[in-house]
């Protein structure tokens, strides 16, 4: 039976939950500034307004919020066919996402999905794009459970192969080293492998918060509390997406290591800059 419950942001709730012993002394404007930059009432208010909305549908009302809109560039290279593997560097972290759903989903009418590790596939509004999973454990251990399922099924997959989205390294915006799950996958699934580029940046804030919490050895990704707030900081923009030829799977031979592989895919993707 389909979820209908409506996802709302609640960050008291996620507060408590991973700091139940704590939450009492945690100062409330610290609360309220940390609800204000992810946008908690702009966003509940978006998700209470489209609860019919689901899929691309969903997608299409998202990119409508923000007044996004693409400018596509090679849509003559999206194959027919059997299903294929979709690649892309993220520079966003969440309009680029959107932004690809909303494409790939319109020509596909639907039949993409989406392999990511992010808190929005939360959503019934985005389920019919995801990978379902048993809901045991938390999604970064269940993640090979859904790379798996994903290149089993005869959908059309849309992956990040970076896992986060790009940070700003000698002063390029571009993705750490990409994973070689989609190379091993693709090829064991006899998948195409479709390379896109979608060009576009975050603020220098994001960038510089990056920076600083890396010199200083902190773990925890703070620049990502961010994002919903760099979205908004996005809106009203025209990004351009690149779609490049799609690469053979019989490609990926032994000549080089699925990593190395990985590395030639990656480096093909900026190429279409």
């Amino acid at each position: 039976m389909a979820d209908n419950s409506v996802f709302l942001f609640d960050i008291d709730k996620v507060i408590r939950g991973k700091a139940p012993k704590n939450y009492k002394y945690i100062p409330r404007f610290l609360v309220s500034y940390i609800k204000r930059i992810v946008h908690q009432d702009e966003l509940n208010k978006f998700l209470g307004e489209n609860t019919d909305k689901v899929g691309v549908d969903f997608l299409e009302a998202t990119l409508k919020l923000f007044d996004t809109k693409v400018d596509i560039k090679g849509i003559e290279n999206l194959p027919e066919g059997g299903p294929s593997t979709f690649v892309c560097n993220h520079p966003l972290g969440g309009l680029d996402g959107i932004s690809l759903g909303w494409v790939l989903g319109r020509h596909y009418n639907g039949r993409i999905k989406y392999i990511v590790n992010d808190l929005l596939m939360n959503l019934h509004n985005l389920a019919p794009l995801c990978i379902p999973v048993n809901k045991t454990g938390n999604q970064s251990r269940r993640l090979p459970e859904i790379i798996e399922k994903g290149f089993q099924s005869d959908e059309n997959l849309i992956l990040f192969p970076a896992g986060l989205c790009s940070r700003r390294v000698n002063g390029e915006i571009k993705d750490r080293e990409w994973g070689k799950a989609f190379i091993t996958k693709s090829v064991e699934t006899k998948r195409d492998v479709v390379p896109m580029y979608f060009e576009g940046h975050n603020s220098n804030f994001f960038y510089n918060l990056s920076r600083i919490r890396q010199l200083l050895g902190i773990k925890f990704n703070i620049e990502m509390l961010y994002l919903a707030d760099e979205m908004f900081k996005n809106k009203h923009k025209t990004f351009r997406l690149t779609i490049g030829k799609p690469i053979p799977w019989q490609t990926f031979d032994s000549q080089k290591q699925p990593l190395e592989w990985s590395a030639y895919v990656r480096d093909l993707v900026y190429k279409l800059r």
